[in-house]
């Protein structure tokens, strides 16, 4: 990803790495005195048409001169805790554009490009994350 969105004209790049963490605290918890859950693994699915989601996305951001270049993947199938499920990075002229940029790409590929999350804690249970 690096090497993907470097560029002589940028002075920041921007990278966000998502990895599986080993706890979340689920859905359907009341929230009052909820403790998080051990989570063992999750596996994630994409509708057919996310690719070009995130592409559109990643063109829109692209579109307002703020970015150099802009990159993201982000991963379908069985993920164990530690793994890698998300990359996204963002150059630009300076730091503040790569940054803003960035967090940007990142909050709206997880809010609007169709890839669900399905978590199996540990203790069996199970849930799904991210379904319209």
């Amino acid at each position: 990803m690096l090497a993907g969105v470097s560029s002589p004209r940028a002075g920041g790049v921007c990278l966000f790495i998502g990895t599986v963490r080993d706890h979340d605290r689920p859905a359907h918890a009341d929230g009052a005195g909820t403790t998080d859950a051990p989570v063992a693994h999750l596996d994630y699915s994409a509708h057919p048409q996310a690719a070009e989601a995130a592409r559109a996305l990643a063109e829109r951001l692209a579109a307002d001169g703020r970015a150099v270049r802009i990159g993201l993947v982000h991963r379908v199938g069985h993920l164990e805790v530690g793994d890698v499920a998300v990359v996204v990075g963002v150059s630009a002229e300076h730091r503040a554009e790569a940054f803003e940029v960035c967090r940007e790409l990142i909050d709206e590929l997880k809010a609007t490009v169709p890839i669900w999350k399905h978590q199996l804690f540990a203790d069996g249970a199970d849930e799904w994350v991210g379904l319209p």
